[in-house]
């Protein structure tokens, strides 16, 4: 079977890009800003022969500040025009990036319209990005004069003055003060308080300590006896010295074994007083020694498991179409085996001596996968994503740049910039799924189509794996451009799960559910079955927090976030409104602000409150509950995830979370319970999407043994949505949704880029967003739509609109971007327009 992947196999793009510096006297750099363009600096004559392209600089920019910026192309061209400001230190000898890390970004910056600074900011973790921070002492010289300090000036010079320096942030924590940036600029004026810049280093090295004997090397049996007779009377120092020998192989023949401080106490179990007394005599010394924060130990592994005949024919059917196609799409219905098929393909890329990236849509799924990966691959395998430490992230890039052994990389969306040295195959797990789109803040790009293309920069093939394809994506494989295999059968053949769909309107207008439950009678009987037979139950509410909003019940006046148009969701255990896009939070009236009355009810249902009724309908029973609120770390998933693995709960409450390919063993029932919120969103893709998130959960019942049911909740049984979600029909809604996107000229027809202007007076920016319009029309004719306010027309108190243009996949992407660049520069040097924001959404989901 080995041998069957051959083609994936070639020239990778192996080193760092070592451009000769000899006569290079000037660097052109990318700053982690958003900035258009690249800035020269000249190199100092100490570095002129050792600076190469990738390497990490520290440069000046703007009046004090200085960056971390990395070297771009190395020449001998002087600028002109201006002054050439000078690197100011070297950080790396040895670039921190791979071929063709920089082409990659430079496709991103150029397909997604924004800046290669978005790029940089983004794809390289923190740790490895030193900047300067502002930061702000006394002034001992200063006396108050005529004017003398206000309030809010004199309590921040008070705070300063208990500190030698301070930052701006912690001045501000300090002080209790908000917003004391024009307080600085006024005592600076002042010159009551002195500002300076300080070089800030992000990543600190994980250190432990070791003990080794002092003077006494190995085979110095005179010196070691002596010792001995020195400790005779001191017995637990002596065996503290004894465990030290053993446990180092000092008295055998090779290389010594490091020895740390925690393991020889453990080991003598002896107290740290002991040891302080043969460090004080110089018997040990103490040493400290970098250590990694990764998991190194060696992991026993075994070979993949055998493949069904079924899933062996789609291996060997993926195998072929991967000889005449760069990507090819992996349609295969929920527990069909797709996970136990991938395995199969990344031990044969491994044993190639070739890496493997495995992208996920959700940290939690990489929380499943690890097991079953490291059991075959061992400590070939690393885990990437944001719930790692700034430090976690500097040691995986590290551990990629160094090769120290990892070759497989599972992880979310921002795993593509990892500094991969010969990728021979990516895995798009559940591919449809909208967290693959990188939101805010730029780069605005799609992990699964920025992937292909990573993949074709390293000759590597690319594998889409979902049982619900993007309509984009299944277009692609129909057409040829993609290849195509499906697994239409469930792993052992058990049946896709029984969807009963329930009228909850008609239920509700019998007053047989009350408006304050959201279980209808046919859902909790099919969940008390399953409880008593031992089994399992998933409830997948789309909406956190106990209840979306909350009104008076006489006037209908309904508490709105102040900096965002939307109302506020009412979270029971904090007992707030809180602000889903903003953050905003306020306390519960206990009475209506507008009519006076004690009228507030609460009005919808989240997470929340589900979970609230499940413990009163099923008591005794315990309940996890996965959404945003409970999964604030990497912790957080994994424990939820392995409770209800190990059935410690029973029942398991989610957000979208629940709905992306986990796999648990005992679940037999699957409670889809406002289907409704996914159906009537105001966008071109909302029937698609609702149908893959309806399948997606529906296919987390009935994996092992038998079918599993599913309860469909909804107002509109006979949607055609509906009925195609419980004949588990793929087919016709993706023949429904083409042909309407073909009428109406949506992808995968056309490119869709949306404009977005926002601005905090509405009035200007309703002027803008006409004056953008006006003068990209004459270009581009029919293909831009009348502005449009989004369905949330206000965050953070920018006031925002839409344009939105429809693009013919033929035209240059080159082309477009110059022409909306000029159109944004000529109406952002309009004087009306001072504060206006502009930015781009290529692809938008």
């Amino acid at each position: 079977m080995h041998q069957t992947l051959r083609f994936l196999s070639g020239a990778g793009c192996d080193k760092p890009a070592h451009i000769s510096s000899s006569m290079a006297r000037f660097a052109d750099v990318i700053l982690p800003l958003p900035l258009a363009r690249y800035f020269t600096y000249r190199i100092p004559e100490t570095w002129q022969e050792s600076l190469v392209s990738g390497s990490r600089v520290i440069v000046p920019f703007g009046r004090k500040r200085y960056y971390t910026a990395i070297v771009v192309h190395l020449h001998d061209n002087e600028p002109q025009g201006y002054e050439v400001k000078e690197i100011s230190t070297l950080l790396d000898s040895d670039p921190i990036l791979r071929r063709p890390q920089l082409r990659f970004w430079e496709w991103i910056a150029d397909y997604y319209l924004c800046s290669v600074g978005d790029v940089f900011k983004a794809a390289v973790p923190s740790g490895l990005k030193i900047e300067s921070e502002t930061q702000i002492s006394c002034n001992d010289a200063f006396v108050e004069g005529e004017s003398p300090l206000k309030d809010r000036e004199a309590t921040l010079l008070d705070t300063l003055s208990l500190h030698e320096k301070m930052s701006v942030q912690d001045l501000e924590k300090e002080s209790g003060l908000r917003n004391i940036l024009p307080l600085v600029r006024s005592l600076m004026e002042k010159q009551a308080i002195v500002v300076s810049e300080e070089l800030r280093h992000k990543y600190r090295p994980r250190t432990e300590s070791y003990i080794r004997l002092a003077h006494i090397a190995p085979g110095d049996g005179d010196k070691l006896r002596g010792l001995f007779e020195e400790l005779k009377n001191a017995k637990k120092q002596l065996r503290l010295l004894m465990c030290y020998l053993e446990l180092s192989r000092f008295m055998q023949k090779g290389e010594l074994r490091e020895v740390s401080r925690k393991e020889l106490l453990e080991r003598a179990e002896v107290s740290q007083q002991i040891l302080s007394a043969l460090l004080s005599k110089g018997v040990f010394e103490n040493y400290a020694k970098e250590v990694s924060r990764l998991s190194c130990q060696p992991l026993r592994t075994e070979p993949p498991h055998p493949l069904t005949t079924i899933q062996e024919k789609a291996y060997r059917a993926i195998i072929e179409r991967f000889t005449t196609h760069a990507v090819t799409l992996l349609h295969g219905v929920t527990s069909s085996g797709k996970t136990e098929i991938y395995t199969h393909l990344i031990d044969t890329v491994v044993r190639q001596g070739r890496q493997v990236l495995y992208l996920v849509p959700e940290i939690a799924l990489t929380t499943q996968l690890t097991s079953r990966l490291q059991r075959v691959f061992g400590d070939k395998l690393v885990i990437y994503h944001s719930k790692f430490t700034d430090n976690e992230r500097v040691e995986i890039w590290n551990n990629l740049l160094h090769d120290r052994g990892a070759q497989i990389v599972l992880g979310v969306r921002s795993s593509i910039f990892l500094p991969f040295r010969d990728l021979g195959l990516v895995i798009v797990d559940e591919e449809h799924e909208g967290s693959y789109k990188q939101q805010e803040p730029a780069p605005r790009y799609h992990a699964r189509n920025a992937a292909i293309v990573l993949a074709s920069m390293h000759g590597a093939k690319t594998l889409l794996g979902t049982a619900t394809p993007a309509i984009e994506s299944y277009y692609n494989a129909q057409s040829g451009k993609y290849g195509l295999v499906e697994l239409l059968t469930r792993h052992e053949e058990i049946d896709l799960p029984r969807i009963l769909p329930i009228d909850m309107g008609d239920l509700r207008r019998k007053r047989r559910v009350s408006y304050d439950s959201n279980l209808s009678p046919q859902l909790k009987e099919a969940c008390e079955e399953a409880l008593d037979k031992g089994e399992q139950i998933i409830l997948f509410q789309n909406r956190r927090g106990f209840a979306p909003m909350v009104e008076c019940r006489l006037c209908a006046w309904t508490p709105r976030c102040t900096r965002c148009d939307v109302s506020l969701t009412y979270h029971k255990h904090t007992n707030r409104l809180v602000c889903h896009y903003c953050g905003y939070e306020q306390e519960v009236p206990t009475r209506c602000p507008s009519c006076g009355e004690a009228s507030i009810v609460i009005r919808g249902f989240g997470t929340e409150r589900i979970e609230e009724e499940i413990h009163h309908t099923f008591p005794g029973y315990p309940v996890a509950r996965m959404d945003l609120d409970t999964t604030r770390n990497r912790k957080a998933y994994e424990q939820i995830i392995a409770d209800f693995e190990q059935q410690k709960s029973r029942i398991l409450i989610g957000t979208q979370m629940v709905t992306k390919g986990l796999d648990f063993d005992h679940v037999s029932v699957v409670g889809i319970l406002s289907a409704d919120t996914l159906l009537n969103y105001p966008d071109f893709r909302a029937h698609e999407r609702a149908f893959q998130m309806m399948e997606q959960v529906a296919g987390r019942a009935g994996r092992k043994n038998r079918q599993g049911s599913v309860i469909l909740q909804t107002a509109q049984p006979q949607h055609p949505v509906i009925g195609q979600i419980m004949r588990h029909d793929y087919a016709g809604m993706y023949a429904t949704q083409i042909a309407e996107r073909q009428q109406f000229n949506y992808p995968p027809f056309t490119r869709l880029i949306y404009i977005y202007l926002k601005h905090r007076d509405e009035t200007t920016l309703e002027a803008a967003t006409r004056d953008l319009a006006r003068r990209l029309y004459p270009i581009f004719g029919q293909r831009v739509s009348e502005p449009h306010t989004p369905p949330v027309a206000r965050i953070q108190l920018l006031y925002i609109r839409r344009v939105m243009l429809k693009i013919e996949h033929t035209a240059s992407i080159k082309k477009v971007r110059e022409i909306l660049r000029q159109a944004q520069e000529e109406v952002t040097d309009d004087s009306r327009f001072k504060g206006l924001i502009i930015y781009y959404d290529v692809d938008p989901l």
